[in-house]
């Protein structure tokens, strides 16, 4: 009697795994850049500390591609390259003052979960682009889950905090949109972002607009150096290069979706790593943002501009 041989399942592709495991770099990435944030005040770090160490290393580790990326701004236009550099310090600023105002749950949630929603809207009053019915179900779930963080969420988060949130989001948004017209490749607008931000940092502490220990004698080297690692290289460098694998391994809608995950991933390491409750007004806010989120990643993209309108 011949036995029967099961053929084993076929392993995935090459360009599935690699992928995969950089969605999940990615995710993680990017919940560790909220979670450490958050945690500003604890590790005994200041904004304008944070904000000099952030900048500071990805500036350092492109060091050699800052010539080039100073040639090719003479073709660039003021204005992109103004919008640009918004994603900077000008959105760090706000991203942490919302993180200190909020708690490290909402500020995941907040930011990059209105993204979607401020570029959809300033696309529309630009050029009039239509939108489909899916993704503009998922941006009424977007719109839903803020106002279920402002209405049903207590404790120390006010409406104060969720608005910074909410401009640091739209900031972002802004930043996108000029990343599709500026004339800089990846590597050159890290450069320009980190170096200009770094420098910025740097002056505003030095002046007292942004408090810093670096110029009180105050530094604390393990936090700085704890702080290098997780902010300037682990969100500074590794987790563009790691969304870029993705795109290119995956396409541009997986990779999307998965980044809804982060906000989850960002609540429950919160509990025991900040002690902060998953009361449910969070769990109802992250529930629709996310899925707004995923939805709007993966609904078919927005329709041509109406007739006669750029």
């Amino acid at each position: 009697m011949t036995a029967l041989v099961v053929p084993r399942p076929a392993a995935p592709p090459r360009r599935t795994v690699v992928g995969v495991a950089a969605v999940i770099a990615v995710v993680c990435l990017w919940s560790s850049f909220a979670l450490s944030t958050r945690a500003l005040e604890t590790a005994g770090l200041t904004t304008g500390d944070a904000a000099i160490v952030r900048f500071a290393v990805p500036a350092l580790v492109l060091a050699p591609w800052i010539p080039r990326t100073l040639r090719r701004l003479r073709g660039e236009r003021p204005v992109v390259l103004a919008l640009v550099l918004l994603a900077g310090l000008p959105h760090f600023v706000l991203f942490a003052g919302g993180a200190h105002l909020t708690s490290a749950a909402l500020t995941g949630l907040l930011v990059p979960g209105t993204v979607p929603l401020f570029v959809t809207a300033l696309l529309f009053l630009r050029a009039r682009r239509r939108i489909s019915r899916r993704r503009l179900f998922a941006l009424g779930a977007i719109v839903a889950g803020v106002a279920a963080s402002a209405l049903l969420i207590g404790g120390p988060v006010g409406p104060g905090g969720i608005t910074v949130l909410l401009a640091a989001g739209l900031v972002w948004a802004v930043y996108t949109i000029a990343l599709a017209r500026t004339r800089l490749d990846p590597v050159g607008v890290i450069v320009i972002v980190s170096l200009t931000s770094v420098v910025a940092a740097l002056a505003f502490a030095a002046t007292g607009v942004l408090p810093s220990h670096l110029f009180t004698g105050g530094v604390d080297l393990p936090a700085w150096g704890a702080y290098a690692l997780v902010q300037g290289v682990g969100t500074g460098l590794l987790s563009t290069g790691c969304y870029v694998v993705a795109v290119k391994n995956l396409g541009g809608s997986i990779p999307a979706a998965a980044g809804a995950l982060s906000p989850v991933l960002t609540a429950v390491v919160a509990v025991p790593l900040l002690g902060e409750p998953l009361s449910a007004g969070l769990l109802v806010a992250l529930a629709l943002i996310v899925s707004g989120v995923a939805g709007f990643a993966l609904a078919p993209a927005d329709t041509e501009a109406r007739p006669g309108v750029r």
